[in-house]
């Protein structure tokens, strides 16, 4: 069964990828390579012993996105990851995020409906929860305004599924997956976190400083009301959020939804501080981190992680990595870089 993936290059992508073809599916990349490196598709060929197909195309170009659907005939399903996710770049480019993360959708579900493809799962974030008035959020939790242009895009591309999904001659089932900070690299160190330019997530640029390719970390903001008055996450290993879509897909094609729209989270439901994180850090691999505190940085949020129940017990989804061992994968990667 083909799967298309857009985003197949990137991070978690390339992870989906993996669980997919592991799994039995046959995954296709879509991929414009702004923000992923070709070296992806040489660790994700590497660890699967084949190669995958991959248009090197934007999800946004209706044309070319009509083109791979016609060339790949028997797609059963899509899993739509391709969008800007920075939050702190979306504060500075607000235009550009908007444009791209839910222009693609809005084409993306253009040409599925055309093609009469039927399944969908979205690459959501905990972000559209804004800043939550409870601790953990559930997906019953009000959405709030988000702190982010990145935030609202989530929240505006999840109405629009909504919308789609509530028309008269709607097909479409979606599974919208409301991710929350995925860390970690897969176990054979192929494929990781390659974020271009100055890393805009925590983790890649901790293991950046360890290395030596960084001078130190800023940790932005020490005075949120925190416990250590850092921001608080809750961070999933990138191969655990990678099979959270597996079972999401397979779900889909079952056809066990039990709506048109079904939404999770996809969390540890355990969440640690900036501080904390840096500390696990060093004690998983034994490099003593050299950071500085700054000021907080527009759009974060002080504290958010997620009650992972729903998932657990409707898609029998649990993670099983460990924040330390999750933070060892990290530096076993950057030091194949």
């Amino acid at each position: 069964m083909k799967i298309l993936v857009t985003g197949g290059a990137g991070y978690i992508g390339s992870h989906a990828v993996v669980e997919l073809a592991q799994a039995g599916y046959q995954p296709v990349i879509i991929d414009n390579f702004s923000n992923s490196l070709e070296s992806a598709l040489v660790g994700i060929e590497s660890i699967l012993g084949t190669t995958v197909p991959i248009y090197r195309i934007d999800c946004g170009d209706v044309a070319a996105l009509r083109q791979v659907f016609e060339a790949e005939k028997d797609i059963k399903g899509v899993i739509h990851f391709a969008a800007y996710k920075a939050v702190g770049e979306s504060v500075q480019k607000p235009l550009a995020y908007f444009q791209n993360n839910v222009g693609s959708l809005l084409t993306l579900l253009q040409v599925m409906k055309e093609s009469g493809v039927e399944n969908l799962v979205f690459s959501s974030s905990c972000t559209v929860y804004g800043i939550p008035d409870a601790l953990p959020v559930t997906e019953a939790t009000p959405t709030k305004p988000a702190s982010s242009p990145y935030g609202r895009t989530k929240q505006m591309c999840e109405e629009v599924v909504h919308d789609v999904s509530a028309a008269p001659d709607n097909t479409l089932c979606t599974i919208l997956l409301r991710y929350f900070n995925p860390i970690g690299a897969h176990e054979s160190a192929k494929i990781g976190e390659l974020p271009l330019g100055v890393p805009n997530n925590l983790v890649p640029f901790i293991t950046q400083t360890a290395a030596g390719i960084r001078e130190e970390l800023t940790i932005y903001g020490s005075d949120y009301d925190t416990p250590d008055g850092t921001n608080v996450r809750d961070y999933i290993h990138v191969v655990d959020l990678a099979k959270a879509h597996l079972v999401a897909v397979q779900r889909l094609l079952d056809r066990k939804a039990t709506d048109t729209v079904e939404t999770f989270n996809v969390g540890t439901g355990h969440g640690n501080s900036v501080l904390e994180v840096v500390q696990a850090f060093e004690k998983a691999s034994g490099q003593k981190l050299n950071y500085s505190i700054g000021p907080r940085r527009p759009g974060d949020v002080p504290a958010i992680y997620a009650d992972a129940t729903k998932a657990e017990q409707v898609l029998g989804f649990k993670t099983e990595t460990s924040l330390a061992d999750s933070l060892a994968s990290s530096w076993k990667w950057q030091q194949t870089l």
